[in-house]
């Protein structure tokens, strides 16, 4: 058996495409999505990764706001530039690129961020609806990360319902918020969110129809670990450097042997990675959709 490649940058371009067209839509009312990052700092990591984001978002008709303060900006130099994005019209949401200088206090400062334009979607009142089962797309917004894995698997023709998903890792990221996700019901997965503490492992995964690896532990999910057949995402990301090339390279929690025995894989870089910045994107798109409701109803 050979796996399905789940690819993301071909179903992010997908998505790209039909956002340009309801990024059109929205200029014919007068409406520009405007999106911003805040960038504290110079760390080369974050620069490449900022810029792609702008280039992205430019490419398919968005306003993009670039905000960088430098590494030694204080607490209240931080919130007091989240503040002016907070009441800037023109941006309809926002990230603050992680992780910040070690002075300062990130949990403040995200949770500084108006919740409707928490591009990332996970700010505490965001991630709070989504418990009460209130948060909705074009509601406010969700998660990037596991609302692209979940957009990746059905753009491949994948049906979640009844499936069971065994989660790797409990970060807030991803491994908490993609079972609130995946077990509302218009999607109705059963879900296992596995951890640190969690005993043998091996057994869970192999009882699993889906697996969402997102521990950061290179080659964690093995290729006996897999149930022939199952769907496998690989989220986890591990930075070493090639001993032959000396250049920086991704190794993901999936050893590349599973794609020999699952019926779909996701492949770390170029899987879940794109989808993730197409949400983002997304969730910019859609609160730019809310503030044309808004006025329409007014």
């Amino acid at each position: 058996m050979s796996a399905v490649v789940l690819d993301g940058r071909q179903a992010s371009a997908a998505l790209k495409q039909e956002l340009a067209e309801r990024i059109a839509a929205l200029k014919e009312r007068g409406i520009v999505p405007g999106i911003a990052t805040v960038l504290v700092g110079a760390d080369p990591a974050s620069q490449l990764y900022v810029g792609m984001k702008h280039r992205q978002s430019e490419a398919i008709g968005m306003n993009s706001i670039q905000r960088e303060l430098p590494a030694d900006a204080t607490q209240q130099q931080v919130e007091d530039l989240l503040d002016e994005l907070n009441a800037d019209p023109s941006c309809h949401g926002y990230i603050v690129q992680l992780p910040l200088p070690k002075h300062l206090d990130t949990d403040r400062i995200l949770e500084r961020i108006d919740p409707a334009k928490d591009a990332d979607g996970l700010h505490p009142t965001n991630l709070g609806r989504l418990v009460l089962n209130v948060n909705e797309p074009m509601t406010t917004p969700l998660p990037c990360t596991p609302r692209g894995v979940i957009e990746l698997l059905q753009r491949n023709g994948y049906d979640l319902q009844g499936k069971h998903v065994v989660v790797v890792g409990r970060g807030v990221t991803i491994g908490r918020s993609i079972g609130l996700l995946l077990t509302r019901r218009d999607i109705n997965a059963t879900v296992t969110l596995t951890h640190t503490g969690t005993v043998d492992l091996s057994r869970h995964l192999r009882e699993a129809d889906v697996i969402v690896a997102a521990a950061g532990v290179k080659h964690l999910v093995q290729a006996a670990d897999v149930k022939p057949g199952a769907a496998v995402l690989d989220v986890g990301v591990t930075r070493e450097t090639d001993p032959d090339t000396g250049k920086a390279i991704v190794l993901g929690d999936v050893h590349p042997d599973v794609a020999q025995v699952a019926g779909f894989v996701s492949p770390n870089p170029g899987g879940v990675g794109p989808m993730t910045v197409a949400l983002l994107m997304t969730n910019v798109v859609e609160a730019a959709e809310r503030v044309a409701s808004a006025a329409d109803d007014a």
